[in-house]
Order: structure tokens, then C-alpha cells, then sequence
């Protein structure tokens, strides 16, 4: 996932404490790079618990959680605010060219799935 504010994308974290911090802005849950972090402001758009008012808010299927006070924001009931997707999901309406990847992320994910699995994949 990349930096909600500059797009940066994380490399394979070291074991321990990351330096990217997790937060919660318009109900989804995002990451802040380090450099980020040091703007001035840059938590000014990160939601807050109804309850305390803390910015240490986790989101976890579906559900928005307060780390601090414990308060739970359950998700919408299921298909309130999903669009209407009609016949879009009916055989023979897929869109007519497919969604390319980047070169970047295709290499990017190429190379982590070789660390992972040991191997090349071409």
C-alpha cells in the first residue's frame, strides 16, 4: 500500500516497529510514509474517535476500531452503500480491454514474489 500522501510505496518492512504509520481518513484505512509524518499538518485529514477524540484508529474487516479507547465503529449493513452494479456482473459485459498494471508494480511484484518464493519467475 502506498503513502496516502506522496504515493511512496513501502519496501519489505525489517522485523520490529515500522516507521510508517497506520491511520484511518474517510473510513479507509491508510499508511503514512516517514517524511510524511514530518510535514506540518499532515494529520490534520486523519479521522478521529467520536468517543476520546484520538487519531490511533485501526480498521479491520470492515470494522473501525480506537486504540486508545477501545470504541468500535461497526461497518454499514451489507449493501447499503454498495453502487448498483446492474448487469455489469452478467457473462459477456466485461469491459472491452482489460486494466493494465504498471511496468513498475508488475516488476515490483515479480520481484517480491521471487523473495518469497526463491526463485525466478520468468
Amino acid at each position: 500500500m502506498p503513502c496516502f500522501r506522496c504515493h511512496t510505496r513501502q519496501a519489505d518492512p525489517a522485523r520490529g516497529a515500522s516507521p510508517w504509520r497506520r491511520a484511518v481518513v474517510s473510513g479507509e484505512q491508510v499508511l503514512f510514509c516517514p517524511q510524511c509524518q514530518q510535514t506540518v499538518g499532515w494529520s490534520e485529514v486523519l479521522d478521529r474517535c467520536g468517543g476520546c477524540g484520538s487519531t490511533h484508529l485501526a480498521k479491520a474487516l470492515g470494522s473501525i476500531s480506537c486504540r486508545d479507547c477501545g470504541r468500535e465503529i461497526s461497518p454499514a449493513p451489507s449493501g447499503l452503500d454498495l453502487p448498483d452494479l446492474g448487469s455489469a456482473l452478467l457473462p459477456g459485459n466485461a469491459p472491452a480491454q482489460p486494466v493494465s498494471a504498471s511496468p513498475a508494480l508488475s516488476a515490483e511484484v515479480e520481484a517480491a514474489l521471487a523473495r518469497v518464493l526463491g526463485h525466478s519467475l520468468r
